[in-house]
């Protein structure tokens, strides 16, 4: 399940940890987020074979399904994987901004998995409805779904740490996603303890809600996940943090025109107008421009164009 709002709130993240303080070396960003793809594949493969077991042995299909999503997951961290191992890939000729929209392209097929695993958990919920079957309720099935929980949690919060860190969006869309598998496991578990106690069936109303909850979150995230690929507008948050930041120039005197084009993570092309005195030396001015591209480069990734406009010093200001 990575229902997650994968790319909302990804560049206002980045302003508010600070470009400065990310990894944004896409070398390292590979490195980074490869590993987290590899102990996601290896912790949810676990999972699932404890809880097919433990599905098994209690006749419970809610358990089933929950353990099918976290094959799902592993599933969803090898497209991760291949999505961080396609964008790390240097710029060609065919491709000459390089590849990391593959990173986005990732997180769409990670999305349309999302919505097979809903549709398949609300089949078998609704079948255990109309067909309901009696469940051995075990302390194997009790304990595989408290672990799973907290193994969850765990993965939820690294997660979250390395996405801020390298400024990743798919990285964060598991993390939320771990965060809601222990939400669902814990729904899973509370409808054991309810038929342990109460005598209610409710497996199968167990699966069709969990599913529910996948389905809404999943339709969320192909929104979501299709809006960079087909080339949404930079926030407001991204855009004053450009433009303020070429303004601390003191030769600086206005911008405008500020065009920002997304490649994928650490891969921003930016081309700005920028107004400097025309009685200034136009080496000087130069070397200004030189300073403040290199700037961005190196400390955000942005690949910045500057466009010298001389205006006199002390002309008006719109």
């Amino acid at each position: 399940m990575w229902w997650s709002r994968m790319l909302a709130g990804r560049q206002v993240g980045q302003m508010a940890e600070g470009f400065g303080k990310m990894v944004v070396d896409p070398g390292e960003r590979h490195l980074l987020g490869s590993s987290a793809s590899w102990k996601g594949i290896a912790v949810n493969l676990l999972l699932v074979v404890g809880k097919v077991a433990a599905g098994v042995l209690s006749g419970s299909v809610s358990v089933l399904a929950d353990g099918i999503n976290n094959l799902m997951d592993a599933a969803g961290s090898i497209i991760t994987f291949a999505g961080f191992r396609m964008a790390a890939k240097k710029a060609d000729k065919e491709h000459p901004f390089g590849h990391g929209r593959y990173e986005y392209l990732a997180g769409l097929g990670a999305s349309v998995l999302i919505l097979i695993v809903g549709i398949e958990m609300a089949r078998s919920g609704v079948e255990e409805i109309l067909r309901p079957t009696d469940l051995e309720l075990n302390l194997l099935t009790f304990a595989v779904l408290g672990i799973s929980i907290v193994v969850k949690i765990w993965m939820a919060l690294s997660y979250a740490r390395l996405s801020r860190r390298i400024g990743s969006s798919a990285l964060k869309a598991v993390s939320v996603d771990s965060r809601n598998d222990a939400l669902a496991t814990g729904a899973v578990l509370a409808s054991f303890a309810l038929q342990r106690y109460t005598g209610l069936q409710l497996d199968g109303w167990g699966a069709v809600l969990v599913a529910l909850f996948i389905l809404h979150n999943g339709l969320g995230l192909v929104r979501e996940t299709i809006s960079p690929l087909i080339g949404e507008a930079p926030s407001q948050e991204l855009v004053e943090y450009i433009t303020d930041k070429i303004a601390e120039h003191d030769q600086v005197l206005g911008i405008h025109d500020l065009i920002i084009h997304d490649y994928g993570p650490g891969r921003r092309y930016v081309s700005a107008h920028v107004e400097m005195p025309e009685d200034e030396d136009p080496i000087k001015t130069h070397a200004i421009i030189d300073t403040i591209e290199q700037d961005f480069l190196e400390t955000d990734q942005i690949h910045l164009i500057i466009h010298y406009d001389p205006v006199p010093r002390n002309a008006p200001r719109p």
